[in-house]
């Protein structure tokens, strides 16, 4: 499932592709392949298999890969429907699943459901879509950088969760960039576009959390019911990337506060524009209210008003309420009502 705002730049396909890593220390393979069967038949005893599913449209594939690693039918159901992120133990495998989240040149965010199944020597993930963020980590593999290709299946889950939570940070690096952007504009465009901004803002740092709240509980159900699936020397690294989540959270609630900041200091800002307009309109209509009764009074058509007659009436009249409008407003002025 993705986030329905954002949505062409990641083409989801009809189908699926499939790609099977096979490593140990000293051997790598990379195959691709049209058909699970070709998969299955190389998936190699003494080495981690990683095997990728990209694709859930399939349903050939996900039954093969079910009957062959005896999936349990729950654990198919939370692969192929949209669930939070959730962890699950089974006899010969745990099941871990997560939103993996996409920064569109937009600014907004695509999410992908990203399922792993962690057994003895394989990783089973299963993506929505063909394209992910494991390709710099695929040719690490491929050319033994770092530990990867020294540890087991379990190693191999820790990096792909780890390479998924960072990118969570550059996606809220991205919202606290546009944060400040709006704060630095907001006195100068207070147009409809900058409240739109604001909106999206707070919407998707709601869809981050609902990603990211079950995520912390998702693995601390791992860190505490591993049964034996997860080596002791790796605890250490899922336990960083918990410490990881906990401080998304914290930093996604400072986030909201400042978005909520945002949406106060708009509205502040139109009202204190609105107060201005309502001011200045005032004093117009103040100014004008004694000029209107005088022109009314002379508007009267009565014969024997005094100063119809009157050869300096006209400029009197002119001059007395030329004489008042400029009183009234440096009157004004010196109270700073404007």
């Amino acid at each position: 499932m993705t986030h329905p705002s954002p949505s062409a730049e990641i083409p989801a396909k009809q189908g699926a592709i499939i790609e099977l890593i096979a490593y140990n220390p000293n051997d790598y393979e990379k195959i691709d392949a049209n058909h699970i069967d070709e998969i299955i038949s190389q998936l190699k005893p003494n080495c981690v298999n990683w095997i990728n599913i990209d694709g859930l449209y399939d349903t050939s594939v996900i039954e093969k890969i079910q009957q062959h690693f005896n999936l349990h039918t729950l654990l198919i159901d939370d692969v192929l429907n949209d669930q939070r992120p959730k962890y699950e133990e089974y006899d010969d495998y745990l099941f871990f699943s997560m939103k993996m989240l996409y920064s569109l040149n937009s600014g907004q965010i695509e999410y992908e459901r990203i399922s792993f199944v962690l057994g003895d020597n394989y990783l089973i993930t299963f993506q929505e879509k063909e394209g992910d963020l494991f390709n710099a980590f695929r040719e690490r593999i491929r050319l033994d950088q770092g530990r990867v290709r020294k540890r087991k299946a379990d190693y191999l889950l820790y990096r792909l969760i780890d390479i998924v939570i960072d990118n969570y940070y550059n996606i809220l690096e991205n919202i606290g960039d546009q944060i400040e952007e709006i704060e630095d504009s907001l006195n100068e465009n207070q147009s409809s576009h900058t409240f739109a901004r604001i909106q999206r803002l707070k919407k998707e740092l709601i869809y981050l959390a609902k990603a990211v709240f079950p995520l912390r509980d998702a693995l601390s159900g791992l860190l505490k019911e591993k049964a034996g699936f997860l080596d002791e020397e790796n605890d250490r690294f899922f336990a960083d990337v918990y410490d990881h989540v906990i401080h998304l959270i914290d930093s996604l609630d400072t986030y909201k506060d400042l978005t909520a900041s945002l949406m106060d200091i708009h509205f502040n800002t139109q009202n204190n524009q609105l107060n201005k307009v309502i001011k200045v309109l005032t004093i117009i209509s103040t100014i004008f209210i004694p000029l209107t009764f005088i022109v009314g009074v002379y508007g009267m058509n009565f014969k024997h008003m005094p100063e119809i007659d009157w050869v300096y009436g006209y400029p009197v009249v002119w001059t007395i309420m030329i004489v008042m409008s400029v009183s009234m407003l440096v009157y004004f002025r010196y109270k700073n009502w404007f």
